[in-house]
């Protein structure tokens, strides 16, 4: 039985072993479990799967760590399925329900869509890294991944302009951004390119049970929340998920520090955070 956990243990550890390959890095254990995973949804023969729950609550349970990004000198494509915070674990599960959506079940498919959902244009670098939310909408809709909801009104009764400036003026908090002083002039240029932009949100007094909410925000979209905190736009954010008592969130929460499905509605979970004003909503597209 000796013999066998520590075979077991170093299988684990091998599989855990970071794989770097063309600007990417993942262990064997990502690689595996996304192919996996793909493969039970090719094998799934409901009609009408709703893929952002599907994968989304494959993937409950998953610990929530935040700054998995910056955890090097360089910048690659991370793919880590087994650490999660709010923005990787919808990214991820954005890829693998586009991959299900297109019958794409490969490794190389998801890789090619995580690459094109995180980074502008999809070029691998820190500064193309859409480290605004407003950013990641805005390219993630040219690329025809997303749609950005901005009606009818109402709920959509609020608006936000943007003015961001968070990692520009903090950069001591940004390791890759300290190390690297000559990327603060991109990421300048990325706050730039959506300050003085207005979009409008749902106010979070008007997240109810209702029939238009209901008919506004579908299973599956990417509710965004946002804040009001100095130089920021946004949050937190998570996948939208209706239960008979309203609205709720599936999401890689610090609070709970693994990825759980909200106990309580949005409307209670919001009001417990002062900052959060509202939610926008983003809707996966699938052609």
């Amino acid at each position: 039985m000796k013999r066998l956990l520590i075979w077991v243990g170093l299988c684990l550890g091998f599989l855990g072993t970071p794989v770097k390959a063309q600007h990417t890095i993942y262990s064997q254990a990502d690689s595996i479990q996304v192919v996996r995973l793909l493969k039970e949804a090719q094998k799934n023969k409901e009609k009408n799967v709703n893929w952002m729950l599907y994968f989304g609550r494959k993937l409950q349970g998953v610990p929530y760590v935040g700054g998995v990004l910056d955890d090097g000198e360089q910048e690659n494509l991370i793919i880590n399925l087994r650490q999660l915070d709010c923005t990787t674990f919808v990214e991820q599960v954005l890829a693998l329900s586009q991959c299900a959506s297109h019958h794409k079940y490969s490794w190389n498919d998801f890789l090619s869509y995580m690459k094109n959902i995180r980074y502008i244009d999809g070029q691998i670098s820190y500064v193309k890294r859409q480290h605004y939310f407003t950013t990641w909408i805005n390219d993630n809709v040219i690329q025809g991944l997303v749609k950005d909801v901005q009606g009818p009104v109402p709920p959509f009764s609020s608006k936000q302009t943007i003015h961001v400036n968070y990692m520009t003026t903090h950069i001591s908090l940004y390791k890759m951004l300290k190390a690297h002083p000559a990327w603060v002039h991109g990421i300048q240029t990325m706050e730039n390119d959506i300050n003085g932009k207005v979009y409008r949100y749902i106010p979070k007094e008007k997240i109810s049970n209702t029939s238009l909410l209901r008919r506004t925000i579908h299973d599956g979209d990417i509710l965004v929340m946002i804040t009001n905190k100095k130089g920021l736009d946004t949050s937190h954010i998570g996948i939208a998920s209706w239960h008979k008592d309203g609205l709720h969130m599936l999401n890689a929460s610090s609070v709970h520090k693994k990825v759980i499905e909200e106990p309580m509605t949005l409307f209670k979970y919001m009001q417990k955070h002062p900052s959060q004003i509202g939610v926008r909503v983003v809707r996966p597209l699938y052609k």
